[in-house]
């Protein structure tokens, strides 16, 4: 019996389905979830916890925990030393002391959590990640999920077949040759979980099939599809006929939720932990209020998978310093604190995410940051202000995928709308204004996988 099967390994989470003769379904990936968190945690014994289980394991091990770094020791620097005493005949000697480096391990640390590995696939220039004392290959990162979504698929059909893994249209990458390198990473990674026969689909073609798969006789021509996921945004136009569809347009950009979880960091919580806010700075003249170096902070505040790293001298002390010179920004300079020492990172972006969610359905939503004690409410207005940048790139790419179709607005028959930042409000009244009364939601965390799967049976099926 033809069996085809489909694997989405997305940027935030993943997802797979199988397709026979009765039909499509997703499999149950993560516990009794059939969405499973791109995650992988590795521990001091590069033991690997995936999924929901590795991101519950990293906020027990980090959240709250005081971070420590310890200085590593590069070598050791060696001097003559002369015993020291009248007439002493006793012979020259060596002494040394350790050349230590910059204070980068974290001697408390149990674990790394990494997620969002896919956005790093099409870079060149990081073809490693630092683990501990190791370097870890980013395909060796992405294996683990992948192994864990095999065996999960392997508990309930046999992988007798190719299976149909899905790509975004345009990885994220600098480099001309970001699609290649990524792609490559992913074959290897593939390889190495135990499916070494794979092909891969375009993401927006693949939500398109399991839409259009039940519904061919529905009279349409054109179909717009925009996949709007965690990383990316993917857009398609397909032609239909009556013997298939024609791929006519496709468009990508790197912009996606993780981009917007960390505008509205920046511009909700960076003030009220020291952006923009005043210190009384000591200097070998005196004392004298100036702007608060927070630029140096930021690049790490937002990532939180290596804000740990600010737990360092060159940093801390800046903070004690703002605390002890009084004035009223001091609670700035408290909550910048307890953010580096508690390592609250990712509780933060945990925050900052649940509170974007909580507008796709409400005017307003609380911020809300108890480690922190910050409870901030945002209007949707506010939120929308903030992602003004996002919106407009989003509305270019809707045109650009338009002009390379040589097409109109009037001339798309059908959107579907997938992925879980498709959901913002704004998003959809954009795609309500330039297409009245077209735009279909569609399976906001399954269109993909449930298509590849039905992807990978079609060519069985006509092989």
């Amino acid at each position: 019996m033809a069996l085809g099967i489909g694997i989405d390994f997305g940027t935030t989470n993943s997802s797979a389905a199988v397709c026979d003769e009765s039909g499509v379904r997703q499999i149950v990936l993560d516990e009794d979830r059939e969405i499973m968190p791109s995650a992988t945690y590795l521990d001091r014994r590069f033991q690997v916890i995936t999924g929901a289980s590795a991101i519950l394991t990293y906020v027990a091990d980090n959240t709250g925990r005081t971070v420590e770094f310890i200085p590593e020791v590069i070598g050791e620097e060696s001097e003559w030393h002369t015993p020291i005493g009248p007439g002493s005949n006793a012979p020259l000697a060596t002494r040394g002391r350790p050349i230590y480096g910059l204070a980068m391990e974290d001697s408390g640390l149990k674990g790394r959590l990494f997620m969002g590995v896919k956005r790093l696939l099409g870079d060149e220039r990081t073809p490693r990640l630092a683990v501990f004392e190791r370097n870890f290959r980013l395909t060796a990162l992405i294996t683990p999920i992948l192994k864990a979504m095999r065996e999960r698929i392997e508990r309930e059909v046999p992988l007798a077949a190719t299976v149909c893994v899905g790509r975004p249209v345009n990885y994220e990458g600098r480099g001309q040759l970001r699609n290649q390198t990524a792609l490559q990473r992913m074959v290897d990674g593939l390889k190495f979980a135990g499916l070494p026969r794979h092909e891969f689909a375009l993401e927006p073609v693949a939500a398109a099939t399991s839409y259009l798969h039940d519904r061919a006789g529905d009279g349409l021509q054109h179909v717009l599809t925009v996949d709007f996921g965690g990383g990316t945004l993917d857009l398609c136009v397909m032609k239909l006929g009556a013997s298939g569809f024609e791929v006519v347009a496709t468009h990508g950009l790197g912009l996606g939720g993780n981009h917007i979880d960390q505008q509205l960091l920046r511009k909700l919580i960076f003030p009220a932990i020291g952006e923009g806010r005043h210190w009384n700075k000591r200097t070998k003249h005196g004392e004298a209020w100036s702007r608060f170096p927070f630029e140096d902070f930021a690049p790490l505040l937002l990532n939180w998978a290596v804000s740990h790293q600010l737990n360092q001298n060159r940093f801390t002390t800046l903070i004690e310093q703002a605390i002890q010179g009084g004035g009223e920004d001091v609670m700035a300079f408290e909550r910048l604190k307890d953010y580096v020492r508690q390592n609250l990172g990712f509780p933060v972006f945990q925050a900052v995410g649940d509170c974007k969610i909580a507008l796709s359905s409400a005017n307003e939503a609380m911020l809300d940051i108890p480690e922190l004690d910050l409870s901030i409410p945002v209007k949707r207005s506010e939120f929308e202000w903030i992602i003004d940048e996002t919106l407009e790139s989003f509305s270019e790419a809707v045109h650009r995928t338009l002009e390379l179709a040589g097409l109109e607005g009037g001339d798309i028959d059908l959107v579907l709308r997938t992925g879980g930042s498709s959901e913002i409000p704004a998003v959809i009244d954009l795609l309500d204004c330039f297409f009245p009364g077209r735009v279909v939601r569609h399976d906001t965390f399954g269109s993909v996988s449930k298509g590849l799967a039905i992807l990978s049976y079609q060519r069985q099926m006509a092989s």
